[in-house]
């Protein structure tokens, strides 16, 4: 019924859905604050590795999660698996937010969900291309987590990038209803996270709201490309920034011999709040840069075949630059504080 009408009014459902999902999620977390309860599902510490000084509640998957998955279920129940498998990592996740799990089974959870969408929806691709994406999407998972760590950077990811999705899904080449109103009601929930998460942050995603975003990412990406609605670069170009600055990071600490999953505060993210540009700035550097990456993948999806990898090219050395500069900058407020010392 829901699908009927989003074809009479396409703009308009995808509206109602987006303000619906916005207004479930920011009443579920303003709950959570104002009745205590966010502080005794999961509180963050601050430690010696935190860009923030006050404990502050990791409950923003309790608002998020619900909101996506119920969406999901409503506007795409074809994708029910992809919605039991994001509650099973929010379950597992808030297991680990309040007591602490080992990383392999974390990890094991992760691999769990992932392989069990590919081989119920298995691409007409060889089997290595499946392993090779089922890669990335349990990378897209981690690096949610990984990303969680500043006011306002998850919380803008996901409205951004679940927006780039809903843009593709509903106005693009191959239109996909389904997809595009559940990809609308994330990036709507997403929002009303944000209410509580951009500077000065109240609270956190947590492993609980990261995790499972992360996995709709890569589930939600997945999905598009096997049914037809975009090509396989566009999820990782509609991510590129995150996805360089996580994978960046990671190459960087495992080429020391460093636990990649322990906290720091390496990230380029990180660094550029720590050279004073503070969260808000921050923040909305990064939003502009995902935007602009975003408006290139939809461009870019009605580009002949050549044009399309020519983009994803030209857009590969955008994000690069971006990082050099920050590496640069980093350089040498290093040198000079090193030569104070």
């Amino acid at each position: 019924m829901l699908l009927s009408y989003f074809e009479a009014s396409p703009l308009l459902a995808a509206s109602a859905v987006a303000v619906l999902a916005f207004a479930a999620c920011a009443l579920i977390l303003q709950t959570l604050i104002r009745t205590g309860l966010a502080w005794r599902l999961a509180t963050d510490i601050p430690n010696e590795r935190s860009l923030h000084e006050r404990p502050t509640p990791r409950v923003g998957g309790w608002g998020v999660v619900p909101v996506a998955v119920i969406a999901l279920i409503v506007t795409a129940p074809s994708m029910w698996l992809v919605a039991a498998c994001a509650v099973f990592l929010a379950a597992v996740s808030q297991l680990d937010d309040r007591r602490g799990l080992p990383a392999r089974v974390r990890f094991a959870a992760h691999i769990v969900a992932v392989v069990l969408v590919i081989a119920a929806h298995p691409a007409n691709v060889p089997w290595w291309a499946l392993a090779l994406v089922g890669f990335l999407m349990l990378w897209l998972v981690n690096l949610y987590n990984f990303m969680d760590g500043s006011d306002g950077l998850a919380g803008g990811m996901a409205l951004f990038g679940f927006g780039g999705y809903a843009l593709a899904a509903l106005a693009g080449p191959a239109p996909d209803a389904g997809l595009g109103l559940a990809s609308t009601a994330v990036a709507g929930a997403a929002l009303g996270f944000l209410t509580l998460n951009f500077h000065p942050a109240r609270i956190f995603l947590g492993d609980a709201g990261s995790i499972p975003l992360g996995f709709l990412a890569g589930a939600f990406g997945y999905w598009g490309w096997q049914r037809g609605a975009w090509p396989v670069w566009f999820p990782a170009l509609v991510f590129s920034p995150f996805i360089a600055d996580a994978s960046v990071t990671l190459l960087r600490r495992l080429a020391r011999g460093e636990k990649f999953w322990q906290a720091h505060r390496e990230h380029y993210y990180q660094r550029m709040v720590r050279l004073g540009m503070g969260h808000a700035r921050t923040a909305l550097t990064w939003y502009l840069l995902m935007l602009a990456g975003i408006v290139l993948a939809n461009w870019a999806l009605r580009f002949p075949f050549a044009g399309q990898w020519a983009a994803v090219a030209g857009w590969a050395v955008v994000v690069v630059a971006a990082g050099a500069w920050v590496d640069s900058r980093w350089r040498r407020h290093e040198t000079r504080h090193s030569g104070q010392s």
